[in-house]
């Protein structure tokens, strides 16, 4: 569903990057659509990507809902999905993810969920 709002969707933006920099880990890109989230990370060793994943979404969950970020609770899904990129694909990765707005004009959340 659609509840992240355009005006709140920098300030989400920015505490995910501290959540992920308080965990050694560094990120490259992140753009919040209105009904997910890509970044670009690279993780500390320490951590596995699901528990990366868990932490980012719990934290930041509670983070949008004690502020009130949402019109209604805000959740997260269930289920994550994470991809390895190679170094010389870093660059263009971080192209994708930042022409988010772009992209989805051309092809709908739902129909790239499918593709994926």
């Amino acid at each position: 569903m659609p509840l992240i709002s355009e005006k709140h969707r920098e300030r989400i933006e920015k505490y995910i990057t501290g959540i992920v920099n308080n965990n050694d880990s560094q990120l490259y890109a992140i753009y919040a659509n209105p009904e997910h989230a890509h970044f670009l990370i690279s993780r500390s060793p320490k951590l596995s990507e699901e528990k990366l994943a868990s932490i980012v979404a719990e934290s930041s969950q509670r983070f949008i809902n004690e502020n009130k970020l949402c019109d209604n609770q805000f959740a997260w899904q269930e289920s994550a999905s994470a991809f390895s990129v190679s170094k010389s694909d870093v660059d263009k990765v971080c192209k994708y993810v930042l022409n988010q707005p772009q992209h989805h004009r051309k092809v709908s959340f739902a129909e790239e969920y499918e593709s994926l």
